[in-house]
């Protein structure tokens, strides 16, 4: 049976990840900071799918811990046929407002951490021919808001590069771009949820199925729901002048309604 690694795996997203792929009879490794949580959710999988669940504790803005999440993607006694990073969280002020140690925090979480652990992942599935890495990044980064944008453009584009680089080696590398989703992530952030329609927002699990999908196929980029390939695909034909003056036009939209 084939082995699953899932960062941020105790809530939102990443647990709808881990819920889809135990259903799909995949053992898993479990990441997050939070063993609380990992224990239950493993806990459950076990009772209801009857997989193997292995609990990792880990807080990837810790080099040393994330070196830990590294070692144990190229153990070779114990395989890891799919990676998904997914761990991340969001900053509710700008950046120039906000603490330089929270963004070097998820700096480190978002980008430091994915290019570890796919170089750890990646040299090891590709001495094995075969295995994939999914990279969970955002809509958000083809547009120009802050930071979180910034980190979510690397994730996309550093998986398009990794996936070129591994083309014919019996790995693939997709990036999946999520818009608004139903999970935590505003209220474990102290956000606003943006006062957006109801029919807007993606369902977590289903976003898992169709990412899944997606990795399956090999796809490199994958956007679900078709408004968000609308919006994705609009992101990237504006030119980015445009783009910029409607991110700040919205900045803008959301501080009034704060």
């Amino acid at each position: 049976m084939s082995t699953a690694l899932v960062t941020g795996a105790s809530a939102g997203i990443g647990r709808a990840l881990a819920t889809r792929l135990a259903h799909d009879g995949r053992d898993l490794v479990l990441v997050a900071r939070d063993r609380a949580r990992l224990e239950r959710l493993a806990d459950g999988l076990r009772r209801e799918r009857g997989v193997e669940v292995e609990v990792l504790v880990a807080d990837l803005a810790d080099r040393a811990q994330t070196e830990e999440v590294c070692r144990r993607l190229a153990d070779p006694d114990r395989p890891v046929d799919l990676l998904v990073n997914n761990a991340g969280f969001g900053l509710r002020r700008p950046f120039l407002e906000n603490d330089v140690r929270e963004e070097e925090a998820a700096l480190d979480v978002m980008v430091r951490a994915v290019l570890l652990t796919s170089h750890a992942a990646g040299r090891a599935m590709r001495a094995r021919g075969r295995g994939a890495i999914l990279n969970v990044s955002s809509v958000a980064g083809f547009m120009a808001s802050g930071t979180y944008s910034a980190e979510k453009s690397f994730v996309t584009v550093f998986s398009e590069s990794l996936a070129g680089q591994l083309r014919g080696t019996g790995v693939t590398v997709t990036a999946v771009c999520p818009g608004f989703t139903r999970t935590e992530f505003h209220e474990r952030a102290r956000m606003r949820r943006p006062g957006v329609p109801d029919w807007v927002w993606s369902d977590a699990d289903e976003l898992a199925r169709q990412a899944l999908a997606d990795v399956a196929a090999g796809k490199v980029v994958s956007v679900p729901g078709p408004h968000w390939k609308a919006a994705a695909f609009g992101l990237r034909a504006l030119p980015r002048p445009l783009v910029r003056g409607q991110v700040a036009q919205a900045a803008r939209w959301f501080r009034r309604r704060g």
